[in-house]
């Protein structure tokens, strides 16, 4: 018998400059990404096992094709001994997924060990000493969030500039701050959300990759109710298309009521050749 690695979830790989972005996201279905370069990953519906390296995990909301395994994340990552994991999730899901994560201690027998984080709106979280980590409130059905990764840097203050190494060392061990932070949003990501929710923080439009929903692309679904079910319609990113100073903008989350035969149709048929050239549809 032949022996094959263990091939338990699909999952779609994009390279960008630095950036690997590898994931799978269909509605109702499951959703799960990571950018390994950041040690990050976005939402666990399911969870490859070459994912399982990852030790930070943003979860935009507890709807079950989002969360559902997360349990086999923080077993997985205790039996292959390594650090367990940070685990970030609104703030009003807090101690329900605690208690999630205990009633599965109880009939695993194995314990369910990890750091697990609260986000309110406006939150930020220092994931190490290049990139921190900010949420916004999304627009879903249950609370939810947003999440920027964000290139923090400490540069020369200008009026500094020019100075010679050893004044410049001896006015910071005096105590006087010679440097300012600089940030640069690399990768936003938006989980499940109306439109509101892409608008809420406009520094989505400004991060190098976003990372999406799109729901629905056919006419006959109306967006006004796809909005209200805290979900984005292609109209919606086409109202949009000036917005995204993004390099890259990646959309996913597809309704399972499309083949994809269709939503490509739709896609080459309505999406300007200036948006194309930025947008990746994630199908």
């Amino acid at each position: 018998m032949e022996e094959r690695p263990v091939d338990n979830a699909p999952y779609l790989v994009h390279n960008h400059g630095a950036l690997t972005i590898e994931g799978y996201s269909r509605a109702a279905v499951q959703s799960y990404w990571r950018v390994p370069e950041l040690k990050v990953g976005f939402d666990l519906g399911a969870h490859p096992w070459e994912f399982t390296n990852i030790p930070n995990w943003l979860i935009s909301h507890t709807h079950l094709d989002h969360i559902t395994a997360l349990p086999a994340l923080v077993a997985r990552r205790r039996m292959f001994k390594m650090e367990p994991p940070r685990i970030f999730v609104p703030a009003e899901a807090v101690e329900d997924v605690r208690k999630l994560l205990l009633i599965m201690q109880r009939l695993d027998r194995g314990r369910q060990t990890c750091e697990l984080i609260g986000m309110e709106a406006g939150a930020e979280y220092e994931l190490s000493r290049e990139h921190i980590v900010t949420a916004w409130a999304t627009v879903h059905t249950i609370p939810s969030r947003g999440y920027i990764i964000w290139d923090r840097r400490h540069k020369l203050k200008e009026e500094y500039h020019g100075l010679p190494g050893n004044t410049i060392r001896d006015l910071r061990l005096s105590g006087t701050p010679v440097t300012r932070e600089v940030r640069v949003p690399l990768v936003a990501y938006t989980g499940d959300t109306a439109p509101a929710g892409l608008d809420a923080c406009p520094d989505v439009y400004k991060a190098k990759v976003l990372i999406t929903e799109l729901s629905f692309v056919r006419a006959a679904h109306r967006p006004e109710k796809v909005h209200k079910f805290g979900h984005i319609h292609l109209d919606d990113i086409l109202e949009r298309a000036a917005r995204f100073e993004n390099e890259l903008v990646i959309v996913g989350h597809l309704s399972t009521r499309y083949h994809p035969s269709e939503v490509w149709k739709t896609f080459d048929r309505k999406v300007p050749q200036a948006l194309k050239e930025k947008l990746r549809l994630w199908l």
